[in-house]
């Protein structure tokens, strides 16, 4: 699996690329800024790019919008961006990017376990979703008339779906029963107008709603 990393630290872009080699990965590219980030990308195809949010030159959002960029460029491009922070001026645009599909989107604090940081960087390739619950929350603090339509409990179901949490591992942490769960994410759907469709993963569309209609 070809990675590219974008980190403008040093020591902890070599931690990190130490890391993803000894799980089997093969760093490809290791870069400091946005513009490199791009070029590294166009230079060695990658399967995964693994990159910090704020990097030079203003450190504000440069990593994530040469994220948005590269898969508005390539959606099949698995992404996940690393952070200190929650950047909501583009974090909906690039979850939202790609059919909600190979994406993620993780604080570097909450990271504790590396073999569960680096499961996850698999699934995100696999196709999967993955989004830090702190980022879910942030973001759907400001939502507007989507959110009001659920009941509380809606909402903090709809908040483990976006953790890419099964029903069964719902059920397991609201001590519920599964078919309760069931029940609310089809109450969830319902109201997010959300139809049945083959070839359509409702539940990542379910979160992506809620990240469309923030007003950043």
């Amino acid at each position: 699996m070809r990675v590219v990393l974008a980190e403008d630290g040093v020591l902890l872009r070599a931690g990190l690329a130490g890391l993803l080699e000894r799980f089997g990965f093969a760093v490809v590219a290791q870069v400091g800024d946005a513009g490199a980030l791009t070029a590294a990308v166009a230079d060695t195809r990658p399967d995964l790019v693994v990159t910090d949010i704020r990097m030079p030159p203003t450190f504000t959002d440069e990593g994530l919008r040469a994220a948005v960029a590269l898969r508005r460029a390539e959606p099949r491009l698995a992404v996940v961006a690393l952070s200190q922070y929650v950047e909501r001026s583009y974090a909906a645009e690039l979850l939202d990017s790609g059919g909600g599909e190979r994406v993620g989107y993780l604080l570097k604090d909450r990271v504790v376990d590396v073999e569960d940081f680096v499961a996850t960087l698999r699934r995100v390739v696999a196709g999967g979703t993955v989004v830090d619950p702190q980022v879910v929350r942030q973001l759907l603090a400001r939502r507007r008339d989507p959110l009001a339509r659920l009941s509380a409990r809606e909402r903090e179901v709809l908040a483990l779906v976006a953790e890419g949490h099964s029903n069964t591992a719902i059920a397991s942490r609201l001590v519920v029963t599964e078919a309760a769960v069931g029940k609310h994410v089809g109450n969830i759907l319902a109201k997010l107008d959300l139809p049945p469709a083959e070839d359509t993963n409702r539940r990542v569309l379910a979160v992506l709603a809620y990240l469309r209609a923030t007003a950043f």
